[in-house]
């Protein structure tokens, strides 16, 4: 969400919570001490783990958490005329003063139950702020899961741009999509305002509809391109014609077919950006007239002493059309003597899913750069976290929501969760205590209760111990340093990397271990006991 829009989000919310809110205020209890988290409950896509993102966004938003006088005359127009003006005069004072809000580092990897944010104070006013966290929280921490996903089956070599403004939803989706697919581990975006937001690094060239605006050598303004280490301008356009005539006699491609719009439009495009210079080859024919036209204008260029940047392909076979054009480079290479042709960068797009990038890699393909938008931003796969924000204590008293459906059983009480790694390094749990308990240690064994399992109590030997959660936001100011985008880039890489493969398969992974201790599945065990 754009920076200048996060003092207007006192009422992004759902209007139950002020309902409640008022019930709360009646009642006198609107500041007793309460205590809420925010998790999920399954890892999306039918994964093993998620990224948690969103943290930099809560936090901006609750420093200007206010309810000004607009936002109040506006809920007093929609809430019934029953509602006392006492209590809109109350709300005047409402802000996050006393809240405290505690989260995992942004970028970090976690687990079904565990909370990303666990959020303390005024019953009321941690009531209202449920939906706008919630919100923040719960795409972005999808999209940032979904881009390391892409990362994962693409491989640490690969560049991998997103695509995928122009099929988001909406313009905050689209700004979210790039800045958090960037930290899951895409290199850059093609949006320029989350470039100039966020600092993304941004890409783009050149549409189909350049090509195609272009249908003869005459329309070529100006000709003329100045050598890189030269002075005098030379004509560039006749350069180029003279370089597809050697080319399509090396590649047997018979020159009258060449689409000469095609090859206008390159030149023009090289003319403008000599160094920045990528031949999008599939308007026409890809091997009959794209490639040809590239490599004559790439040739070209490179005889004023510039290089091409690359080439893309969006449409038909990626995988073979760049085996295919990968072999035409080589050949240009060595028919023409210009060594670094050999390895042009050769992008590729096309509604590229996950199913397909799978397949992309499996064939030993010759593609360097992948730009990926609609399975990307509009995560098709699981379009929500399902994320809940949940009462765990009110007034000193543990809380625990009761159903029937085990899986939306709450965890009640004030926690503190370890992150436990073996002699590997790899972490191989996650950990809930009771606030008052004394830490597990590096080394000593400790009694565990797995979730979802009625099974009696193991023992493990941690060979580490990590506190999850830093308290980053208290008495109304953030409290923590925080980091740069690429900072929390650079953590979710590192994250990512101590967890175990059999954690992080894309396809039926291994469940990541999540346990309680003895003395919080008492307490439990107790509530649901008299809860019944």
């Amino acid at each position: 969400m754009e920076p200048g829009r996060r003092d207007s989000l006192a009422l992004l919310t759902d209007l139950y919570q002020f309902t409640m809110a008022y019930g709360y205020w009646r009642a006198g209890r609107q500041r007793e001490p309460a205590e809420f988290e925010l998790f999920f409950r399954r890892c999306p896509f039918r994964g093993g783990f998620a990224l948690s993102a969103g943290l930099g966004e809560c936090l901006a938003f609750l420093r200007a958490f206010r309810l000004r006088e607009p936002e109040i005359e506006y809920l007093q127009s929609v809430l019934p005329s029953t509602v006392e003006k006492a209590f809109f005069d109350y709300l005047r004072t409402v802000d996050a003063s006393e809240v405290t809000v505690s989260s995992v580092p942004e970028g970090s990897i976690v687990f079904a139950t565990v909370p990303l944010l666990q959020v303390k104070g005024p019953l009321l006013v941690v009531q209202i702020l449920e939906t706008t966290l919630l919100c923040l929280v719960s795409y972005a921490s999808l999209v940032a899961t979904n881009a390391a996903r892409f990362r994962m089956l693409a491989g640490p070599d690969k560049k991998l741009l997103e695509f995928g403004l122009r099929r988001a939803q909406g313009p905050d989706g689209g700004l979210s999509a790039s800045k958090y697919s960037y930290i899951g581990g895409f290199d850059g975006t093609s949006d320029v305002l989350a470039g100039k937001l966020y600092g993304v690094p941004v890409r783009g060239t050149v549409a189909h509809s350049y090509i195609m605006s272009f249908s003869s050598l005459a329309e070529v303004q100006p000709r003329t391109l100045k050598p890189l280490d030269g002075d005098e301008p030379v004509d560039f356009l006749p350069l180029a014609e003279s370089w597809l005539r050697r080319v399509c006699q090396t590649l047997r491609v018979p020159h009258d077919r060449v689409n000469h719009g095609e090859l206008a439009a390159f030149v023009s495009y090289a003319i403008a950006f000599p160094h920045n210079f990528q031949g999008l080859v599939d308007t026409y024919s890809v091997m009959g007239s794209g490639i040809p036209n590239f490599c004559a204008v790439a040739l070209a260029l490179n005889q004023l002493g510039y290089r091409t940047i690359g080439i893309r392909v969006d449409s038909g076979d990626l995988g073979k059309q760049a085996r295919e054009i990968r072999q035409v480079l080589r050949i240009c290479s060595a028919d023409f003597q210009v060594p670094w042709f050999a390895t042009i960068p050769i992008a590729v797009s096309n509604d590229i899913s996950e199913r397909n990038l799978e397949e992309l890699m499996q064939e030993g393909n010759e593609i360097d750069m992948i730009g990926i938008g609609t399975n990307l931003v509009t995560c098709p796969l699981q379009p929500s976290l399902d994320c809940v924000y949940k009462l765990v204590k009110v007034n000193g008293c543990p809380k625990l929501k009761l159903t029937e459906d085990e899986e939306k059983m709450t965890i009640p009480g004030s926690k503190v969760v370890y992150r436990l790694s073996d002699a590997t390094g790899l972490a191989f749990m996650d950990l809930m205590a009771l606030e008052e308990e004394p830490p597990p240690r590096a080394g000593q064994e400790v009694a565990v209760c797995l979730l979802g399992r009625s099974e009696e109590a193991r023992r493990v030997t941690p060979t580490a111990v990590e506190i999850l959660h830093r308290t980053y936001f208290k008495d109304g100011q953030v409290c923590q340093a925080l980091p740069s985008l690429l900072e929390i880039k650079s953590h979710a890489h590192a994250s990512l990397s101590l967890l175990s493969p059999a954690h992080k398969r894309l396809q039926d992974p291994e469940p990541y271990q999540v346990a309680v201790t003895e003395k919080l599945h008492f307490l439990l065990s107790d509530l649901r006991r008299s809860s019944r």
